[in-house]
């Protein structure tokens, strides 16, 4: 039996309802294929009930877990999103990403890279802090996917290969050939606008402080 579980952070909005919920419940459902753990296919009974209990009538942050033995537990807590106009300080972190570590790909609570990066920085110096691999390649930030706009017309998001999570605000953006595939440098992210995002926030522009 592994000892992590499965995440997956959603947003819901009472007229909506859960925004990407097909790619949130697809990508459950494959890592608990490929890591061998049971239980995914009563996800979506899960949200469907933690909302009814809750306040279905405002927009919420739903957190999913789904533990090793089978069992989901769903966490929801009122959302906010940011304004339009919010830009995010970005840092970059000593931590490092391996490559090739396939755990990576899946969002599941071993966090202590993303931890140890985050820890780096305090409140007043970073919204968020961007993580290389050992190449000094982009890999993502500690709760986001990366994105640059370098004037092309489609974003470039760095290849799963680098080391990084499949995010689904990713998966999404180039499904809709909104966004490509891409090794990026620290240098690649000073030719164009960065944007960090995932499913809960959407896209953010950002300001790298490097």
């Amino acid at each position: 039996m592994t000892d992590f579980s499965l995440i997956e952070t959603l947003r819901y909005e009472p007229e909506a309802g859960f925004i990407r919920l097909r790619l949130h419940l697809a990508r459950l459902v494959r890592s608990a294929r490929r890591l061998g753990i049971s239980g995914a296919d009563g996800a979506q009974a899960a949200l469907l009930a933690a909302v009814k209990a809750g306040d279905g009538g405002a927009a919420l942050r739903v957190r999913l877990e789904l533990f090793p033995d089978g069992h989901i537990e769903v966490k929801t807590a009122p959302f906010a999103p940011l304004p339009q106009d919010t830009v995010w300080r970005v840092r970059v972190a000593g931590t490092r990403l391996k490559s090739g570590d396939p755990l990576l790909r899946y969002k599941t609570s071993r966090r202590a890279a993303y931890e140890a990066a985050r820890g780096e920085f305090g409140p007043s110096e970073a919204d968020e802090v961007l993580l290389l691999n050992e190449k000094d390649e982009v890999c993502e930030g500690t709760i986001t996917s990366v994105f640059l706009d370098d004037g092309s017309g489609i974003l470039k998001t760095p290849p799963i290969a680098c080391g990084l999570l499949a995010g689904v605000l990713r998966t999404e953006l180039i499904c809709q050939r909104r966004a490509r595939v891409a090794r990026l440098s620290l240098n690649d992210l000073a030719r164009g606008d960065l944007y960090l995002g995932n499913s809960l926030r959407g896209l953010i522009r950002v300001n790298l402080l490097v």
